[in-house]
């Protein structure tokens, strides 16, 4: 335990001498961060920053600390890039039939700052899905290197679906 602050004695002079003989003492040396800057010095001051570092300490990104309908309209306004990666249709309404049902959720039992916040319409998704994927293939070049009316007609005629050798066959009567 500390001794006791003399009476007569002003606090700056005491605490001075206490510093000055635990140096004379050696009870600085060899410390941790002996001869490295200070962590932290010349950065604006972060009145979060205990958090800041407990979060980075274990892993946990700041998610976790927002209410459900600010989480919710950050999903919304992320729902495009979320279902970029799709490969189905089926995904694609599975990822916002997801999202509507936490939206219902919360409107049902509202919790944190009401925030405005409405059910997707899964069909808006899927349309802008299929344009970002028309986008991203690649278009087919014409036949030939040409561009010509017939080019473009006959690249049309190929990318029609074909029917199978059976249904023609069943179609024409002869079977």
């Amino acid at each position: 335990m500390t001794e006791r602050k003399p009476p007569k004695e002003t606090f700056e002079s005491w605490i001075d001498k206490q510093i000055r003989e635990a140096a004379e003492r050696g009870e600085f040396d060899n410390l941790s961060g002996a001869g490295k800057p200070i962590p932290g010095a010349g950065t604006a001051y972060d009145e979060d920053w205990w958090l800041r570092g407990y979060l980075r300490r274990e892993g946990v990104s700041g998610d976790a600390l927002l209410p459900p309908s600010l989480v919710l309209r950050r999903d919304i306004e992320h729902l495009s890039e979320a279902v970029r990666d799709s490969t189905t249709e089926r995904e694609v309404r599975a990822t916002v039939s997801e999202l509507n049902k936490r939206i219902v959720e919360w409107l049902r039992m509202p919790e944190g700052p009401y925030v405005p916040i409405a059910p997707v319409n899964a069909d808006e998704i899927v349309a802008q899905w299929r344009i970002a994927r028309e986008t991203v293939r690649p278009a087919r070049p014409p036949l030939g290197g040409r561009s010509t009316p017939t080019a473009r007609a006959s690249a049309e005629f190929t990318a029609r679906p074909r029917r199978r050798w059976w249904r023609r066959w069943w179609r024409s009567g002869t079977g």
